[in-house]
C-alpha cells in the first residue's frame, strides 16, 4: 500500500523535470518476449508452491504482454523528488479540503462506526482517501497484472514485487476481486485507498457485511480497512499525530529526525513550543520527535506515535505530512502558520486553473483550464518564463510565474498618444490576456 497512484499524478503537477517530458503510460508492447515468456514459467511453479492453482494462474496471466513503461518510474517516486512545499500544495489544497468536507458529512454513519470498531477518528480516514485517490475519482490505469507481472521480471526489487504478485492471485482465487479490468498504480497499489495486494491480504476486512474485501468497489469496506491498517500500525485513540512548533534559534539541529524521540518534557525544556501557543496536553514522559522536513528555516513540526502509525501507511515524510496536515484542515485548521523557505512556492488546483487560463488568453495551444500541469502547460509555461526572463526557465508551476502573468494581465494597456491620425486599435491578443 502506497500513494504511488496519486505520486505519479504529481509527477506531472508539481514536479519540474527536463522538457520536453516523455509520455508517462507509455502502452504495453504488443507481444511478450522470449525472456518473459521464460519468467512468466518460473513465477507459475513458484506460485503454486504458495497454493495457486494452475488454472488460476493460466487463466490471469496467459494473455499479458510486459509494460516496460513502469520500469522508469521505479525510481521517479514524487514523494523523494518532488520539493516539499510544490507536494503539499498538489495534496492539500483548499478543493481537497472542501471535498474531504463533503465526504465527512456524506459518510457521517458509516465513519462513526468505523471509528468505534477501530480507534481512528474520521478526519484521519478521510485524508487518506483524499490523497490516496482524490476520494475515489482516480485509481490509476495501469492493469494490475501486466506491471506486477513485468516487475517480477524485470528491474530491481524483483522478489518484492513477485511476492505482490501472488497476493493478487490469491484475492482472485479466493474471489475478494475479479480480474476483468483491474487496474490501478504502476507498483500495484490499488482501490480507494491504494492497498498493496499483500496488505490487502492481511489488513482488509469486509464494511459492509456482504462477505466479500471489495476495496475497489465498496467504500465501506475501503475506509474500514484504512482505520484497520492505522490501528494494527498503532495508532493511540484521542491522541494528536503531532503539532507545528516554535522552535529556539539555538537549538541543535541534530536533535531533529523521526527516529530521534525524547520525552515531551525534553522538548519542552528546550523551549520548543507549538506555534499557536495553545499547550501539548499530554503526558510529560510522551515520546515525540521533531521534524525539520526543509530545515531550520520552514516549518517545524513534534510529532507522537500517531504520526509514525500514518508514515507506516507510505514510509515518505512528504507523504506522512500531507495526511497529517489534510486531517488537521478537515478537522476546521487553518493550515500552517510558518512559510516554507522559498520564494516561489507550489500551487494549489485552483491556481494552477487560474494560470492555466492566462496561458490559454496568451494563445498556449495547452487543452482546458483543468488544474492538471501537464506537458503541454509546462511547455507553456517553459516559454513565458523565457519570454520574461525568469530563471530557472523549468517549466515548473509554482507561485512566481502565476503572479507575474496575472501582473501582466492587469496592466492598465499603454494607447499611442493623440494625433490627427485614427487611433491604432487594441490588438486582440492583448485584449485575450485579461481575465
Amino acid at each position: 500500500m502506497n500513494s504511488l497512484l496519486l505520486a505519479a499524478a504529481l509527477a506531472t503537477q508539481a514536479a519540474a523535470p527536463p522538457i520536453p517530458v516523455p509520455s508517462a503510460a507509455p502502452a504495453p508492447v504488443a507481444a511478450p518476449d522470449a525472456a518473459f515468456i521464460t519468467c512468466l514459467a518460473a513465477l507459475r511453479e513458484q506460485a503454486a508452491a504458495q497454493g495457486i492453482t494452475g488454472e488460476t494462474f493460466a487463466q490471469h496471466t496467459g494473455d499479458l504482454r510486459p509494460d516496460p513503461g513502469v520500469l522508469a518510474l521505479l525510481d521517479a517516486q514524487p514523494e523523494f523528488t518532488t520539493p516539499l512545499w510544490d507536494y503539499l500544495a498538489a495534496l492539500v489544497d483548499d478543493q481537497r479540503v472542501a471535498d474531504g468536507q463533503a465526504m465527512l458529512a456524506q459518510h457521517r454513519d458509516l465513519l462513526v462506526r468505523v471509528a468505534a470498531d477501530y480507534g481512528v477518528d474520521a478526519a484521519t480516514v478521510i485524508a487518506v482517501w483524499g490523497v490516496e485517490s482524490d476520494y475515489g475519482r482516480v485509481f490509476g490505469n495501469r492493469p494490475l497484472l501486466a506491471s506486477l507481472a513485468t516487475l517480477s521480471c524485470q528491474g530491481r526489487r524483483q522478489p518484492f514485487f513477485r511476492g505482490e504478485l501472488f497476493a493478487l492471485l490469491r484475492l482472485l482465487q479466493d474471489g475478494d476481486l475479479r480480474g476483468e479490468g483491474l487496474a490501478g498504480s504502476w507498483a500495484g497499489a490499488f482501490g480507494h485507498t491504494q492497498f498493496m495486494p499483500s496488505t490487502y491480504a492481511r489488513i482488509a476486512v469486509d464494511g459492509d457485511g456482504d462477505g466479500r474485501r471489495d476495496l475497489v468497489a465498496s467504500i465501506p469496506d475501503a475506509l474500514a480497512s484504512t482505520a484497520h491498517y492505522l490501528q494494527r500500525a498503532g495508532w493511540r485513540s484521542g491522541q494528536p499525530w503531532g503539532y507545528e512548533v516554535r522552535v529556539p534559534a539555538d537549538l541543535d539541529a541534530a536533535l531533529a529526525g523521526r527516529t530521534r524521540r525524547q520525552p515531551l518534557s525534553a522538548w519542552r525544556a528546550l523551549g520548543v513550543a507549538r506555534m499557536d501557543g495553545a499547550a501539548i496536553e499530554l503526558p510529560a514522559d510522551t515520546p515525540a520527535a521533531l521534524l525539520l522536513p526543509t530545515g531550520r528555516e520552514g516549518p517545524a513540526f513534534l510529532v507522537f506515535r500517531n504520526y509514525d502509525a500514518i508514515y507506516a501507511y507510505n514510509a515518505a515524510e512528504s507523504y506522512a505530512l500531507a495526511i497529517a496536515l489534510l486531517a488537521d484542515r478537515l478537522r476546521g485548521g487553518g493550515g500552517l502558520i510558518a512559510a516554507w523557505p522559498t520564494d516561489d512556492p507550489g500551487l494549489g488546483r485552483p491556481q494552477r486553473r487560474e494560470l492555466q487560463a492566462l496561458l490559454l488568453a496568451r494563445g498556449h495551444a495547452i487543452g482546458s483550464a483543468d488544474g492538471m500541469i501537464g506537458t503541454l502547460t509546462r511547455r507553456a509555461i517553459q516559454a513565458e518564463q523565457l519570454r520574461l526572463g525568469l530563471q530557472p526557465a523549468d517549466g515548473r508551476a509554482g507561485a512566481k510565474i502565476l503572479r507575474t502573468l496575472q501582473a501582466e494581465a492587469a496592466a492598465p494597456i499603454a494607447l499611442p498618444a493623440a494625433s490627427p491620425a485614427p487611433p491604432v486599435p487594441v490588438p486582440a491578443r492583448i485584449e485575450e490576456a485579461r481575465p
